[in-house]
């Protein structure tokens, strides 16, 4: 048998379940400028995936794209915040 499949799903499905918390801590304590960070570690994490093998690689480009797809979550955080479906930071002024 074959578990590489349901490794790498297991995987992507463990990453998609922490970025969603991640983008919305990330966008409550450094607002829409968190987007650099999410932009930074995808492309570290896509270049590592370049240079593993296998699982790690997959692992890795998936990570990667995850944070890639994070830096829009993070606008989209910022209206969902805006809209008052999520708590505002009270330390920090908004627009």
């Amino acid at each position: 048998m074959n578990f590489k499949g349901l490794i790498i799903g297991l995987v992507t499905f463990i990453i998609i379940g922490v970025f969603h918390p991640l983008v919305i801590k990330a966008e409550y304590y450094f607002g829409k400028k968190s987007w650099v960070g999410f932009l930074v570690s995808g492309i570290l994490f896509s270049v590592l995936s370049l240079y593993t093998e296998d699982l790690v690689s997959i692992s890795f480009g998936v990570l990667g794209f995850s944070c890639f797809w994070s830096i829009m979550e993070v606008f989209e955080q910022v209206e969902r915040v805006k809209q008052g479906r999520y708590p505002k930071n009270p330390k920090r002024k908004y627009d």
